[in-house]
């Protein structure tokens, strides 16, 4: 984990997050410090990997291709363990070092709630390659039309729920020809409010929920849920969560003689997932923001310099989107930073300089609206096939 060079007498942050006028200065020039949260260890960790490496292959690059004259970036990694209390910390560290210009993360959506106020406060901008939770971007009554940012330094390159949860419930209900859904979820912002979508519009499509169900994040004991499940007479079933809980509940289905293909979103999309669940796997399916990045033409010098550093973690799910995230950031540090001087209001002219990103990246164009969400709206389905997620289907989606 690399840690940030601090300057002695560093000028600290006032209550509006403004900066010392140099940052860390060395015989190299300014170092500016480029933060990133996500679960190192434990729960979610192949996936957080993913972000961090990400992250650290744009600041590589940006440094070799000296992209910020007079600027040397680092990276900070602090872990959250997926956890929101964790994830607030880290934000009230990286918010004190005078340094970080930019945070990339974190994974989690109900991490991220904890966090966005600590960064608004500071005016120190934040990008998650991840989130999907519709309500940190467009307020929590985004459903009934009335859309509102509630935080002008929050910004996402994956986009929302809100397109993912219906494009699911489009394709189970349309190309798999499901009729019967049974829904489970872990509770969780991103987790509940996925299923949720996806329980709207398959119901709305002519589908029918028969059953719904929770769990909590950490639970290894399925097979009382998997009984219900199979009596239940669902030929599918809906997971809203992560990969850790749902590799063992489909393992557990299986096992109770429930032989129908459990669906989820892009917390379950890692080859993590099919690795727990081993044969199992077969036959589920999930969705995922953007396309397959393997098969992109920008981001098979990332992929290569991904597998050639023998860095851990899941690149495929999201370490495209983080190193664009990073980028978007480096880019408007280099709108900001003059000859490698640092103005005292850095960090509120590197969010407006984020709020105007207009790049292309190696997952697509990497833009933001006026709620900080991305403007790439791609999608994609994956089934496990012969031990491998493959594209089963992708296009832009609108909704319905």
């Amino acid at each position: 984990m690399l840690t940030s060079v601090l300057t002695t007498g560093a000028l600290a942050l006032t209550a509006c997050g403004s900066r010392g006028d140099s940052g860390s200065k060395s015989s190299s020039g300014t170092t500016v410090v480029i933060g990133v949260d996500a679960p190192l260890t434990g729960q979610n960790s192949a996936t957080g990997l993913g972000i961090q490496y990400g992250a650290q292959l744009a600041v590589d690059d940006a440094n070799k291709n000296k992209t910020v004259p007079g600027v040397t970036f680092k990276i900070t990694a602090l872990d959250d363990k997926a956890l929101p209390a964790t994830g607030q910390q880290n934000a009230t560290t990286l918010v004190a070092d005078p340094n970080v210009l930019g945070v990339v993360g974190p994974l989690n959506s109900g991490v991220a709630q904890s966090m966005q106020q600590v960064f608004n406060t500071a005016n120190l901008v934040e990008i998650s390659p991840s989130n999907t939770s519709v309500p940190l971007t467009q307020g929590p009554a985004w459903a009934s039309g009335k859309k509102t940012r509630p935080y002008k330094t929050y910004f996402r390159t994956a986009t929302t729920d809100a397109l993912q949860g219906a494009y699911a419930a489009d394709y189970a209900y349309n190309t798999l020809k499901k009729k019967k859904a049974y829904i489970v979820d872990d509770k969780q912002p991103y987790g509940a409010g996925l299923a949720g979508i996806f329980s709207e519009q398959f119901t709305k499509l002519g589908g029918k929920v028969i059953g719904t169900d929770h769990v909590n994040t950490g639970d290894t004991d399925f097979s009382t849920l998997s009984t219900k499940v199979k009596n239940s007479g669902a030929d599918m079933l809906y997971y809203g969560g992560q990969y850790d809980e749902s590799s063992l509940l489909t393992k557990q289905l299986k096992a109770a003689g429930a032989q129908i293909p459990l669906f989820g979103g892009d917390g379950m999309y890692s080859d993590t997932y099919i690795t727990n669940a081993g044969s199992a796997s077969a036959g589920d399916l999930a969705t995922s923001v953007g396309a397959p990045v393997d098969t992109l033409p920008a981001a098979q010098q990332f992929i290569k310099d991904y597998k050639a550093a023998g860095y851990k973690g899941d690149y495929q799910t999201y370490g495209g989107y983080s190193y664009d995230a990073t980028t978007a950031i480096i880019k408007a540090v280099g709108k900001t930073v003059t000859n490698g001087k640092i103005p005292s209001d850095a960090r509120s002219k590197i969010v407006d300089a984020v709020q105007a990103s207009n790049f292309d990246g190696i997952t697509g164009k990497v833009s933001f609206d006026q709620y900080g969400d991305t403007t790439n709206k791609q999608l994609t389905a994956y089934e496990v096939k012969s031990g491998k997620w493959v594209a089963v289907k992708s296009g832009t989606y609108s909704g319905s």
